[in-house]
């Protein structure tokens, strides 16, 4: 069948339409792939800050593994060192122990050491006191550190509400009891000068406060009784005022000394001042003597010697002139100058 000539023309417009249709799907296309390639240039810092951040938070997390583990072994070390603490102070001795070491570290803060106004371990008639503390005017004050724990001791290691409840009431109960035994030891009659008071020393303010908190009294009835309960912060405060009262006493001393030692200078001054006024004196004696003795040379001696000099029975040389002094010697002040006097007016 012969081609026409509309059909020819057809089938061209039909392949140029077919053309530029697959052109313009190849260039989207092409447009398509140039922007995600730039879409991922454009990502690619992102992303490989992504990555760092990501290794790091690893390294993070893995240093923090590491430091858990060793906290965990730093616990577990506290723990046991803790218990064995806990079951140590049960022991009496070793609960003394740290008393007397707490009391010793208290003076120290307190500024007593240096003027050894502290005693421990001082001993006497039946039982012995843990310090004895000297205080101004030649009196002494008692420490007592062997304060039972082992009800406080149980009350930390409760478990349960009820249990600690009553571990602190018998931690109150010791504390009191111990106050009644302290009362009956008497130091103020086994130590002369006798104590003014005796101080019950507790080495921590939580054991004072769990035994308050059961019994809010213990304090006055411990007073009556002449024993002051104390804790570190508060014998503190007691040692400073102690301390000063001794360095007050420490003032005075020096200056009742350095009194004695101005009423000796002056005394040893009057007496030089004495022996000065009299080699006064006698030096105005003196210079008067030759004075006169001068006045004798010129009045007559020296005319005898020119009248024999004059007669040939003089020697070559002649004889010297004496002048006389005329200054006078200076009386010194009194050490004591003397009031003046003063005449009524008329």
């Amino acid at each position: 069948m012969p081609i026409t000539g509309g059909t020819f023309v057809a089938g061209i417009v039909l392949a140029l339409g077919l053309g530029v249709a697959l052109a313009a799907v190849w260039f989207r296309a092409r447009a398509a792939t140039v922007a995600a390639r730039e879409a991922a240039d454009s990502t690619r810092p992102i992303a490989d800050t992504l990555a760092r951040i990501e290794t790091h938070i690893r390294e993070i997390e893995a240093q923090r593994q590491h430091m858990m583990g060793g906290i965990e072994q730093q616990l577990g070390a506290l723990s046991k060192e803790t218990v064995a603490l806990s079951q140590a102070l049960r022991v009496p001795n070793a609960r003394g122990r740290w008393g007397e070491l707490t009391l010793r570290r208290v003076a120290e803060l307190a500024g007593m050491v240096p003027y050894c106004d502290f005693y421990e371990q001082e001993s006497g008639a039946g039982q012995r006191p843990d310090m004895l503390v000297r205080l101004p005017g030649g009196r002494t004050l008692a420490v007592d550190a062997k304060v039972p724990l082992a009800a406080y001791l149980d009350a930390e290691a409760a478990t349960s509400a009820p249990a600690r409840e009553a571990a602190l009431a018998r931690h109150s109960q010791q504390v009191n009891r111990h106050v009644t035994q302290l009362s009956g030891r008497e130091y103020w009659a086994q130590f002369q000068p006798a104590p003014e008071m005796v101080v019950l020393f507790l080495a921590g303010d939580h054991f004072l406060a769990a035994a308050l908190e059961r019994d809010p009294d213990l304090l006055d009835r411990a007073l009556a009784k002449k024993i002051l309960i104390a804790t570190p912060m508060t014998f503190i405060s007691v040692l400073k005022g102690v301390a000063y009262g001794w360095r007050q006493e420490k003032l005075a001393k020096n200056a009742e000394e350095l009194r004695s030692i101005a009423a000796e200078f002056y005394d040893r001054l009057r007496s030089f001042a004495e022996g000065y006024a009299e080699s006064g004196r006698h030096l105005a004696r003196a210079l008067d003597s030759y004075n006169r003795s001068a006045g004798t040379w010129d009045a007559r001696v020296l005319p005898s010697l020119r009248r024999m000099s004059e007669l040939g029975a003089g020697g070559s040389q002649e004889a010297p002139q004496i002048l006389p002094v005329d200054s006078a010697v200076r009386d010194p002040h009194p050490l004591v100058a003397r009031p003046e006097v003063r005449l009524p007016e008329a």
